[in-house]
């Protein structure tokens, strides 16, 4: 039986599409295809039945794939180490996230291993775009907003980002000492500043904090966290930020936190690899890096 019938198998099963096995693979669809056939007809057996959305394995498959998965990614870890070993971080890690986080903690986190030879190249952009890049082959790794429920690849808990409602210090005396009595409702006309129409993040934390929607509509749209940040420190309105993003502003008195309720909104934030590629060196280390620095966030 033909290694490479073997490999191309399990990257059909790990994406759940032809396509997207093809793209990661470098091949075209019809060599994809073919291959798979080849398989099944040497085996005697189906291994995937297409579905409008991708295919799905059949019962012979998952044995198949279980069996076959920590031999062929061993032997992945093989070759790779291999190659490292001659020129350390020879290809670049391609990791995709949210601007923000990518930005303030995730590059400066793996400045050290850059130091050391590692060469990144980062792309942002919403949960489900980089997850159908990284399964396509496109990212090695990516730092997701959204529980990443598909198949194909494996997710780790990187850190909870706690959100604060905050403004300009100036507005904590133009506003009630408790801002959170009647729901909220003495916030309703002070000016806000989101980072979509929307109001994602606002209107998560009025839902969980007052038990409402938020009734307002922004004033100011940014489509970049940091934007928002920047303008909310000039005293333009309130927003709602990750901690994470407001804890310098916070700590240099540009900001102030207008309420702290028993229970701030938390948003997990995962890393995201596809299945079986942390037996990559250069991606097991930057893995292992990010979730070590996480610990300090």
């Amino acid at each position: 039986m033909n290694l490479e019938l073997l490999r191309t198998f399990l990257a059909v099963h790990r994406a759940g599409s032809l396509t997207r096995a093809a793209s990661h693979l470098g091949m075209s669809q019809p060599t994809v295809t073919a291959q798979i056939r080849t398989l099944e007809k040497e085996l005697g057996r189906q291994l995937f039945i297409r579905r409008p959305d991708g295919v799905r394995p059949t019962g012979p498959a998952d044995q198949l794939a279980r069996r076959l998965a920590p031999h062929l990614d061993a032997l992945e870890a093989v070759i790779e180490t291999e190659v490292l070993q001659r020129v350390p971080f020879e290809q670049p890690l391609h990791i995709g996230g949210p601007t923000e986080l990518l930005t303030v903690r995730v590059l400066p986190a793996l400045a050290e291993l850059v130091a050391e030879g590692l060469q990144l190249r980062t792309v942002t952009g919403m949960p489900d775009e980089l997850l159908d890049g990284l399964l396509a082959g496109r990212h090695d790794l990516v730092v997701s907003t959204a529980p990443p429920r598909r198949r194909g690849i494996s997710s780790t808990p990187l850190m909870d980002e706690e959100f604060l409602l905050v403004a300009h210090p100036d507005w904590k005396d133009r506003l009630p000492a408790d801002v959170a009595a009647d729901a909220g409702k003495a916030l309703d006309s002070v000016p806000v500043v989101a980072y979509a129409e929307e109001l994602p993040i606002i209107r998560r934390y009025w839902l969980t904090v007052f038990g409402r929607r938020p009734p307002m509509r922004a004033a100011v749209v940014v489509p970049d966290l940091r934007g928002v940040l920047a303008t909310v420190v000039a005293g333009a309105g309130i927003t709602v930020l990750p901690r994470y993003l407001a804890a310098n502003a916070l700590e240099q008195g540009e900001l102030t936190v207008l309420h702290q309720p028993e229970l701030s909104p938390i948003n997990t934030i995962y890393l995201v690899v596809r299945a079986g590629s942390l037996a990559q060196q250069r991606i097991a280390l930057v893995h292992q890096k990010l979730l070590t620095e996480a610990r300090s966030w």
